[in-house]
């Protein structure tokens, strides 16, 4: 995106809550990988998106350094949670310290381990779902969610479209062919409508029909 674009999109919209701002700020300074982190822009998008469905329950597969969690959990209806999964459990104490920083302590469940143990555990039905996990595990994800999910629920899937790796079908990656084979898998899927937006890294919002 382009500097005066990207500038001018942000002067336009709700500025970024100062917790989320430090968050950001912490987990470039602390972290690998940072650009893991969602961001500002996209924060916004899955926040908007949490408030216009006002979900009882969330499931998030993939916390990292608890962004998006804090974003998510913003719409919840009174009394919901939030179920935020991330195997690495190095990250868990910095995440908790931004989730009370953020009043969503309380709101929010910080569970560590492997989603496909974790997820036939919870036996919850979930209003939506956010998958952000390992991208080689995302069909994995989707297949021990999706009954699960109540009809007119939804699903968010990030980084689809994978740098623009999506589209190479001949890539032996593992990551990207977990990627192409998310996408193809939804696009055959009968139980669903869905829409791929070029937003960031790609994001493919997923809702059930039945």
């Amino acid at each position: 995106m382009e500097r005066d674009l990207e500038k001018f999109i942000l002067d336009h919209s709700t500025p970024e809550d100062p917790v989320l701002e430090d968050l950001f700020r912490q987990t470039h300074l602390r972290f690998v990988n940072p650009n893991m982190v969602c961001g500002h822009l996209q924060g916004r998008f899955l926040e908007m998106i949490s408030k216009m469905i006002e979900p009882s329950t969330i499931l998030e597969i993939g916390t990292f350094t608890g962004y998006s969690a804090i974003c998510l959990a913003k719409g919840l209806k009174p009394g919901g949670r939030l179920y935020t999964i991330e195997q690495n459990d190095e990250l868990a104490e910095f995440t908790h310290t931004y989730f009370v920083k953020a009043s969503a302590g309380q709101k929010i469940e910080q569970i560590t381990g492997r989603a496909q143990e974790i997820i036939p555990q919870l036996d919850l039905i979930y209003d939506l779902v956010y998958i952000d996990g390992d991208k080689r595990e995302y069909c994995d994800y989707f297949n021990l969610v999706i009954d699960n999910v109540k009809t007119g629920g939804y699903i968010i899937a990030d980084n689809v479209l994978w740098g623009g790796k999506a589209i190479d079908k001949d890539s032996d990656d593992p990551q990207t062919r977990g990627i192409i084979e998310f996408n193809a898998m939804i696009k055959n899927q009968k139980n669903i409508e869905c829409i791929l937006l070029p937003f960031r890294d790609g994001v493919m919002i997923i809702r059930k029909l039945f």
